[in-house]
């Protein structure tokens, strides 16, 4: 019976060895959970804006397109192999995106653009999170939420008749 229990036991520790130390298990649980708070700030935003992909949409986004290029990193992949990873996660989040757009009877009344395109730039930033580029990540969530938020204010305030 020991020995059943032990082909077990080393079967699962197998299993779980793509994390062979205590600072690669911090390294991927850090870039997760930074990849999910930035989606979420970015799907906060756009959910008490009134619009339908909030922030469970952007945290998952966010969070998918991060895991979606550390499998690969871990392995050890090539740049260029990194770069048709990345290349389908843009193409992927595309479509995705393209489901928010609503084209109306009007040729001007199209909706949906905005949360389309936040929806791609969570992706990039769960991708940037998710190959070490942090920081990078950081700026452009806040500068994202200056364009969504703060933007569409000064707008209005220069667009009031006077």
């Amino acid at each position: 019976m020991d020995s059943a229990w032990q082909t077990v036991l080393t079967a699962l520790q197998q299993e779980f060895s793509d994390l062979p130390d205590l600072g690669q298990a911090t390294r991927l649980v850090v870039r997760l959970l930074l990849a999910a708070v930035l989606g979420g700030l970015l799907g906060w935003e756009r959910e008490t804006s009134g619009k339908a992909a909030g922030v469970r949409t952007h945290m998952l986004v966010a969070l998918g397109a991060a895991l979606f290029v550390m499998i690969p990193q871990q392995a050890g992949v090539s740049d260029a192999d990194m770069s048709r990873v990345i290349q389908g996660v843009v193409a992927g989040v595309g479509f995705l995106g393209a489901g928010t757009i609503i084209k109306g009877r009007d040729e001007e009344d199209v909706q949906g653009l905005t949360t389309a395109a936040g929806i791609w730039l969570t992706a990039a930033i769960g991708v940037g999170v998710g190959l070490g580029r942090e920081a990078s990540a950081v700026l452009s969530t806040l500068l994202a939420l200056v364009i969504l938020h703060w933007l569409p204010r000064l707008v209005s305030r220069w667009n009031k008749p006077r």
